[in-house]
This record gives C-alpha cells, structure tokens and sequence, in this order.
C-alpha cells in the first residue's frame, strides 16, 4: 500500500508519498491509519498548510497479488 499526502494550498499543490515505517515508529504499531485519524497530523513540508488529503494506493504488481492470493 501506498499512501500519497498532497496540498490542497491551490499555489503550492505538493505531494508525497508517506513513510508508513516512520508513521509506525512515531505512532505505534496499533495507531489508526484511515484518513480521518492522519489528516490531522499532517501539514504540507513545502508551504507548511494543514490543508492536506491522502490517496491510498494498492500495490498491484502481479508478485504482491499472487503471494496475497497464497499463489
């Protein structure tokens, strides 16, 4: 999985992708992870705005899928 914060600031529009091992280690191991609960804790590293949203990606390379399906 993939996690993409992005700036809602209309000038600045950045996006990154997040460390989720780093969001792990600073939160720990059981911390929610849903939009709601790490929208709050984010703030653009580019303009400092605490208008972010997050995109949450899946890895769908045919390796990660199969070992997932137990193939």
């Amino acid at each position: 999985m993939t996690v993409t914060a992005f700036c809602h600031h209309a000038p600045c529009n950045h996006n990154q992708k997040l460390d989720l091992a780093m969001l792990r280690d600073r939160y720990g191991p059981d911390a929610a992870a849903m939009a709601d609960d790490i929208i709050p804790k984010l703030k653009c590293a580019k303009c400092g705005s605490k208008r972010v949203g997050v995109i949450y990606t899946p890895d769908t390379t045919p390796t990660v899928y199969a070992k997932a399906k137990g193939q």
